[in-house]
């Protein structure tokens, strides 16, 4: 056998599909029956199987052709006499490969197909796939009482597991659970079977919503990786795993760039981030004049004699201003925490309430609201010196925030009512000085659409998944919501009327 130590690129054997070579199978048997002479599977490792790194050989790091050994859980490029895979089977004695495409398993040396109903576990690990009657019922309380077990007898729930905090992209974990619990866009990507010209970052985050809504998976925990690293790439390095950032800033990169890489032009609903998050606000704008007799104590106003210029922008999420804090400390209560209402705060888009900037009024007014609602909290402002954090803490219900005061439009519009789904929160060191070094970010998630005084909510931090009270989510410092329309369960003469995603449903009980 040539000598491989130093080959770099696809082995000579390895040319054409498949390994440019033939399953072999017993003289009168089909491809697709067990062999008599599978005689290592039980050399097969599941402890040891990890599909949530990048597809890379581990010695040639190249993504061609590459396979997994299911003994030690390594990858290996090839499977011909003169490949790595080949190599690794007659060195190290391990014989039972996973083609990490296609998900066919080979014994090596031998080079034969294995076909055998045992493996199908390990096939659905690499590759889960949904059904519209499997996802159908993910956002419903039934979820909640089919939990799922591991290979140590841990019970978890799919789609509320812990993600790996690699090195420091636990702002970027949060932004990921959250979309992937945003019903639309999970199922789309549940769904999907991508193999035409789609981005490798679209297949990736599709790959990873199925890892995570997986109810067979090995362990209870699911690593970003793979994905993450193409984030990376796609991004030109702005967001890495190793360097700590802003999960709002990754969220407006990650919706524009999946919007762009799934076909999606600047027309309405041309994607499935524009069907789900894309809303239209009117911006009107005027020249601020100072009047000979203003005192100058006086707030400007809209003056309506004067041209007020209107424009209609799209938006995916809603900035909303937080109050500055108190400059000094209260004597009595001089650790006492500022505390606002979520509709004092959202009186920014009722469209009477003005901003000064730039020497231009200006006051906004949702034309149009998006299926799901997504609001930021801007807790960082930059200075000259410094970035500041505001600890205002922001209350809210759960449930029932109306947006009909912040809306302009015709009565016809679906209802405006809208639930909390998803709630982030940041953490850090007492004080207003923003500390990147000692930030923790949280999620908060609602589980399964479940409702009232048995609703359950998970709080998520990296690999730590607990349920935790919902009278306790309003206390962090929120830094991003997503909320989605209220749904209305009536019962009439045992008819149910249910209201949700814009769509009026009537089924018979």
């Amino acid at each position: 056998m040539k000598d491989i130590t130093g080959a770099v690129g696809l082995p000579e054997d390895e040319d054409e599909d498949e390994d440019g070579l033939e399953d072999k199978v017993e003289p009168g048997q089909s491809k697709n029956e067990p062999r008599a002479s599978d005689l290592y599977l039980d050399t097969i490792n599941r402890a040891l199987l990890d599909f949530d790194f990048e597809k890379v050989c581990s010695v040639s790091m190249s993504n061609i052709n590459t396979y997994g050994c299911l003994v030690c859980g390594k990858y290996f490029q090839g499977r011909g006499r003169n490949s790595y895979a080949y190599a690794h089977s007659i060195h190290d004695d391990h014989h039972v490969f996973i083609n990490l495409e296609t998900a066919k398993v080979y014994v090596l040396p031998d080079g034969y197909l294995v076909s055998d109903p045992s493996l199908e576990d390990i096939s659905f690990v690499l590759n889960p796939s949904f059904t519209k009657a499997s996802t159908s019922t993910l956002s419903s309380p039934s979820h909640l009482l089919k939990p799922s077990y591991d290979l140590s007898s841990k019970p978890y729930l799919s789609g509320y597991i812990g993600l790996n905090n690699i090195k420091r992209n636990d702002h970027m974990n949060v932004i990921i659970h959250s979309l992937l619990h945003i019903p639309p866009l999970r199922d789309y990507l549940l769904l999907s079977s991508f193999r035409g010209k789609e981005s490798e970052l679209v297949k990736r985050f599709a790959a990873l919503a199925k890892k995570i809504w997986n109810p067979r998976l090995f362990k209870s925990q699911v690593s970003p990786h793979e994905f993450l690293q193409e984030v990376n790439r796609a991004s030109a390095g702005k967001f890495r795993l190793e360097q700590q950032g802003d999960p709002v800033e990754f969220l407006g990169w990650l919706l524009n760039r999946l919007h762009k890489d799934m076909g999606g032009t600047k027309k309405k609903n041309s994607s499935i981030i524009f069907s789900t998050f894309q809303g239209e606000l009117r911006v009107e704008t005027q020249q601020v004049v100072v009047r000979p007799d203003s005192t100058g104590s006086e707030k400007p106003q809209f003056d309506i004699d004067r041209d007020i210029k209107a424009t209609v922008s799209p938006f995916l999420f809603l900035a909303v201003d937080l109050p500055p804090p108190p400059l000094f400390q209260d004597t009595i209560e001089k650790n006492i925490i500022p505390q606002v209402s979520i509709h004092s705060v959202l009186a920014k888009y009722d469209g009477v309430t003005t901003q000064e900037s730039a020497g231009q009024l200006r006051r906004y007014k949702c034309q149009r609201l998006p299926q799901y609602i997504v609001l930021h909290y801007k807790r960082f402002t930059k200075n000259a010196f410094v970035e500041e954090k505001n600890p205002t803490i922001v209350t809210f219900p759960l449930r029932g925030v109306d947006f009909r005061e912040y809306l302009d439009a015709a009565p016809t519009h679906p209802p405006t009512v809208y639930d909390l789904i998803a709630n982030v929160t940041h953490e850090s060191v007492a004080g207003t000085t923003r500390d990147k070094e000692n930030t923790i970010w949280k999620v908060h998630l609602r589980a399964a659409g479940g409702g009232g005084e048995g609703e359950k909510w998970f709080q998520i931090q990296d690999l730590i998944v607990e349920e935790t009270r919902k009278e306790m989510i309003f206390l962090g410092e929120t830094v991003l919501q997503v909320r989605h329309p209220y749904i209305v369960d009536c019962m009439i003469s045992r008819i149910q009327i249910r209201y949700g995603s814009g769509v009026l449903v009537v089924t018979r009980q």
